[in-house]
């Protein structure tokens, strides 16, 4: 297995653990080791596709991966907040809902393009989608770590971020539908 799919099965790997840490209240600054760690995760995204593209080892593997790493990532810091409260209800569902169903549906248009042995390219606007989710999460996994009007602005900052990263889904979600449309056409 080349390096860049090592990076990428890292981050895989890591999920559970960024889980454990900011779950467990019980371990003395937690969340803060939660964040390194997603940070960590975070740039190994970056960097297994740099790596791959300089060095000509983009593989299947790697092409397969890569964006359910992301998405596995990005998930379970939505699914931690939003049963934690740290998203308030019914926000953190409704964005939840919104990011996973984009997935799905460009899972499948993958999928679907695979059979017809057609190339689906990521584009900017899911990069910048990425981008988004990935300075968002842990900002909202820093909320209720500081007391007062410190866990007041990283509340507002956090929230602002998800409202911003959400609409970057929705719009990179339709982006990709409308761009992609000659998929689903039945030939």
């Amino acid at each position: 297995m080349n390096l860049p799919n090592k990076l990428t099965l890292i981050r895989v790997i890591m999920i559970p653990f960024i889980m454990f840490f900011y779950m467990a209240s019980f371990i003395p600054y937690g969340k803060i080791v939660a964040i390194v760690l997603f940070i960590i995760a975070a740039y190994t995204d970056h960097l297994d596709g740099k790596i791959a593209r300089k060095n000509h080892l983009v593989t299947d593997f790697g092409k397969f991966l890569d964006p359910i790493a992301d998405k596995l990532l990005i998930v379970a810091i939505l699914i931690m907040c939003t049963a934690d409260g740290t998203i308030p209800s019914p926000w953190g569902v409704i964005s939840l809902s919104i990011v996973v169903a984009r997935e799905f549906i460009v899972s499948a248009f993958r999928l679907i393009a695979v059979t017809k042995n057609i190339v689906l390219a990521a584009d900017i606007w899911g990069k910048i989608k990425t981008t988004s989710q990935c300075i968002c999460m842990p900002i909202l996994m820093l909320i209720g770590t500081f007391d007062g009007t410190i866990n007041t602005v990283i509340k507002i900052i956090a929230f602002v971020l998800l409202a911003i990263s959400v609409i970057f889904t929705v719009f990179s979600g339709m982006n990709y539908i409308i761009k992609n449309k000659q998929v689903i056409k039945d030939k």
